[in-house]
């Protein structure tokens, strides 16, 4: 029996399949004849966001593959480690690739907003936040938030091979939270990179660690 192997690219938070990294991974999967599908996790309706919706949307394009290898980018990565977490989706996913995940992150991004701002955002149930793929403030529902926290990672332990990638300069979620996440877990295995969130001056070292870590320049011999 043949199974058809599939590569998924979840996009970070406030951005969108024509984000640099995603494009630059999709252009050296192209090089290669290789599809990297990206979607798009806005929906249309960046104010509904939440990590539900994306999870229940990249589930919903898992279900026709055999094998998926998921790459997520900051909350995308974090939405690719909750889908391992699926009963269901787990034996379809062979490995997981994340670049600076985005662990913990509500503890890294409530105290930056500032208690009266939080507070704000509560009462309204509206924050404008900007968006970089639309490059001006957008309407984010309260909702994220109180979804957000249904979900601990310390639930996050389905052994499937893990690569992490995530810069040292990281000040949106730090290097540590990965480290963090690793200590615990076997099975992942992290590299740590000279470079912030963006990774935007290591995607030849990215795209280098995906071939090798996904058997990539094997199978293409």
């Amino acid at each position: 029996m043949t199974f058809v192997l599939t590569y998924l690219y979840l996009h970070g938070f406030a951005s969108s399949p024509q984000s640099t990294k995603a494009q630059h991974l999709q252009s050296q999967f192209q090089s290669l004849g290789i599809d990297l599908h990206i979607p798009d996790l806005n929906q249309g309706d960046f104010t509904a966001l939440t990590l539900t919706r994306q999870i229940q949307q990249a589930r919903k394009l898992m279900e026709p593959w055999d094998q998926v290898v998921l790459i997520g980018s900051s909350f995308g990565g974090l939405t690719s480690a909750w889908l391992t977490q699926q009963p269901d989706l787990t034996p379809k996913i062979t490995r997981l690739i994340l670049l600076a995940p985005a662990f913990c992150f509500l503890d890294h991004w409530l105290p930056k907003l500032g208690a009266d701002q939080l507070k704000h955002w509560q009462t309204a149930g509206i924050l404008q936040v900007y968006h970089y793929s639309h490059k001006t403030y957008l309407p984010l529902s309260y909702n994220f938030i109180t979804d957000a926290q249904q979900y601990a990672d310390d639930q996050l332990q389905t052994p499937i091979p893990t690569l992490i990638l995530h810069g040292r300069q990281d000040d949106i979620i730090p290097i540590q939270a990965s480290r963090n996440y690793r200590a615990t877990r076997s099975w992942v295995q992290l590299i740590e990179l000279e470079s912030d969130h963006s990774l935007g001056n290591v995607q030849a070292e990215i795209w280098q660690a995906v071939k090798e870590f996904s058997g990539i320049s094997t199978m293409n011999c």
